[in-house]
């Protein structure tokens, strides 16, 4: 921590995030400290004396003295946006490999499921030492993810799939926030993310029952809702191939390129019509009422490992 009244720091987000803090702080606190030397010097330097007729005061022009504080000036803001933005674009993306975990937020209550299957009501169990990432989804209304112990804050925004993730240093137990005013009863909508070492969320993770993976999910959904029949290998219907998708940069009909990430994916399923893939007919039929956003979450989850199946080939 950098104060005692500083949140307990206990991610490696959060260390980074409280060396940004601290860095700005000192600097600011540094400037408004010269500053206010330089006043108080000024003032006893140029006071007029008690008698001394009133006199005007030669306005002082130095070009060398300019360019330097200019010259100064520029310097600490191209380093301090270069520092910022490396450690915030760190923090975008995950380390591969990390774990998945996929939170439903849904007033007033937070609904996980890990990697495994296995689901927690306002809990989250993780192992110290490995990234998670957490994919987001709201049911009702905007909500925010906030684990001030990680310095991470996600808005959960309904219609859209939201991530973040982070890396737990020690072993503990951290308070989870909706940082997002979400109803009346927003004030309760906590939770806890409970740090365990390795061997202990081995343990812990023996005594819940497993479920079925959202991926899982998925899979049975991509068959049940006639995706299949489409988008398989050996269709008669000429449908783009999912294997390997997610990630890769989409040509469009109308000359544009997007990234087939998870808010690509969601709209090509409600909005059939918007992103149409160069090279296809706007065929897909329009699941918007007919899926759920879990159902449609799912889906995204099996189409991912699609892509990560094809990339271990």
């Amino acid at each position: 921590m950098i104060w005692s009244i500083a949140p307990e720091q206990a991610s490696t987000q959060a260390e980074a995030f409280d060396r940004i803090f601290a860095m700005m702080t000192g600097f600011s606190l540094f400037v408004v400290a010269l500053v206010g030397a330089l006043i108080f010097v000024f003032s006893l330097l140029f006071r007029a004396k008690r008698g001394t007729p009133r006199r005007s005061v030669k306005a002082l022009q130095n070009r060398q003295i300019e360019v330097f504080w200019t010259a100064v000036t520029a310097f600490f803001a191209i380093f301090f946006f270069w520092y910022t933005s490396t450690a915030s674009l760190d923090a975008i993306e995950a380390p591969a490999g990390a774990m998945e975990y996929h939170v439903e937020a849904k007033q007033w209550m937070w609904k996980t499921r890990h990697p495994s299957g296995a689901r927690e009501l306002n809990a989250m169990h993780v192992p110290v030492g490995r990234p998670v990432t957490v994919f987001l989804n709201s049911q009702d209304v905007i909500h925010s993810f906030y684990v001030p112990a990680f310095r991470i804050k996600q808005d959960v925004v309904p219609g859209r799939t939201s991530t973040v993730w982070f890396e737990a240093t020690k072993p503990g137990t951290y308070r989870l926030f909706c940082a997002e005013f979400c109803g009346t009863d927003h004030a309760k909508m906590t939770g806890r993310v409970v740090a365990m070492a390795p061997g202990d969320y081995a343990r812990w993770l023996e005594t819940r029952a497993e479920g079925e993976t959202l991926a899982a999910t998925g899979a049975r959904l991509f068959v049940s809702a006639g995706c299949a029949g489409c988008h398989e290998e050996g269709s008669d219907v000429h449908a783009p191939s999912l294997a390997g998708l997610f990630g890769r940069e989409i040509p469009l009909a109308d000359g544009r390129q997007v990234t087939a990430d998870a808010d690509y994916l969601r709209d090509s399923i409600l909005l059939p019509g918007r992103d149409i893939a160069a090279g296809y007919e706007p065929i897909m039929p329009n699941f918007s009422g007919m899926l759920e956003d879990g159902e449609v979450e799912a889906l995204v989850a099996y189409i991912r490992t699609l892509s990560e199946e094809e990339a271990s080939r």
